[in-house]
């Protein structure tokens, strides 16, 4: 497929050649193009050759992409086929790039198959913060099983507290009465306990 320029201004020499080919994969049982490589020609001379990667789609379909570019912002999809010749200093970026190369109809471009990857950064950060929430809310259950269990441990350690117990014989031995104007009083013996008037 080749594009060319015609009589604008400093570009009528220049021609854009895109090679593509179609091929039957078993997987997908159906029909594939794809863009192998780009090559830039200028009055005939052929200037740079660019390998294309990631640029196929179903024969049935476009391929279409935000940028085509030989430049590492744009993810490269261009790649200088040898470090010796003049690939080096050209900078290929298409816009808004969309081709198709066989089964077009009535001129118009099929359905069109987008480069954006499945794995986009921000579902990459929506399934690692995804990841991170469950690992709280197990961390979280982990600790509740874990209270629960504590509990029951000290329940088992835990002793009420002690209270001496006094019979009712040895309480007669222990009060001792108080003599006290028109009332009458004990006091107990025993001043562990403190002292109980009555």
């Amino acid at each position: 497929l080749s594009l060319k320029f015609g009589d604008i201004g400093n570009l009528k020499g220049l021609v854009i050649r895109l090679f593509l080919t179609t091929s039957y994969y078993q997987l997908s049982v159906q029909n594939w193009f794809i863009l192998h490589r780009l090559q830039l020609l200028y009055n005939h001379s052929l200037q740079a050759t660019f390998n294309a990667t990631g640029i196929h789609a179903p024969a049935s379909y476009s391929f279409h992409c935000e940028h085509v570019s030989s430049l590492q912002r744009y993810d490269a999809l261009l790649v200088p086929s040898s470090a010796n010749d003049l690939s080096q200093l050209w900078e290929v970026t298409f816009t808004d790039f969309q081709i198709q190369g066989f089964n077009v109809q009535e001129g118009r471009f099929a359905y069109a198959r987008d480069c954006a990857s499945l794995f986009s950064p921000a579902i990459l950060m929506g399934l690692v913060m995804s990841l991170i929430l469950l690992l709280v809310l197990a961390y979280a259950l982990h600790m509740l099983i874990h209270l629960k269990s504590l509990d029951r441990h000290y329940e088992c350690k835990a002793s009420p507290a002690y209270f001496a117990q006094m019979k009712d014989n040895d309480m007669g031995d222990e009060k001792e009465p108080l003599r006290n104007s028109g009332n009458e009083s004990y006091e107990l013996r025993n001043q562990q306990f403190g002292k109980i008037y009555i």
